[in-house]
């Protein structure tokens, strides 16, 4: 069984994206030319995730965007920081938040329902999100002109580091608290 632990361990750490237990069993299957048992991949991902939750390790397997991923652990996020600062080209701007949290919230969005919440045209933030693969194109929609629907993609789940749309935060979880710092009651 360490065996299949160790191919695991390659399939995850040389993927890009997280990885589907149903991946990681085709690829075993093909390899080994051999049924393997689903409940032998899902025993071995639990073994590995505690093997890596340890603390000689500077990362832990994470199960995100519908799959798992080697993700650096908490401890390490000032060095990752600095790395991630350095590699800015990667960081989103402002407008391109702003579009990206319209198009998570109400997806499938058009452009034109994006620069009407917005007030402004976003040509430019929709482009650098689809070049991003944050967002993606969804279809068309039957409105006047057909216009083009946008949503999020995996890219977008694992970017944020979420499973679902559902873990994103709600707009009730940003309420203002009743005795909040510096707010002043009678």
């Amino acid at each position: 069984m360490d065996f299949l632990h160790r191919h695991i361990e390659a399939l995850i750490f040389c993927s890009p994206n997280p990885l589907g237990e149903d991946e990681i069993l085709k690829c075993l299957e093909e390899m080994f030319e051999a049924e393997i048992p689903a409940t032998d991949i899902s025993e071995a991902l639990s073994q590995l995730k505690k093997k890596y939750s340890n603390e000689e390790f500077s990362f832990a397997l994470e199960k995100v965007g519908g799959g798992f991923q080697f993700l650096t652990k908490p401890a390490y996020q000032t060095s990752i920081g600095i790395l991630l600062k350095q590699q800015s080209k990667k960081r989103l701007s402002t407008a391109q938040l702003e579009t990206l949290s319209i198009i998570a919230y109400k997806q499938p969005v058009t452009k034109g329902d994006i620069e009407q919440i917005r007030g402004v045209n976003s040509d430019y933030s929709v482009q650098k999100l689809l070049d991003k693969e944050l967002v993606e194109i969804k279809g068309k929609s039957d409105g006047l002109g057909r216009p083009i629907l946008y949503g999020t993609s995996d890219k977008f789940m694992e970017y944020f580091g979420i499973n679902s749309i559902q873990d994103l935060p709600q707009p009730k979880d940003f309420a203002k608290q009743d005795n909040e710092i510096g707010e002043e009651r009678e």
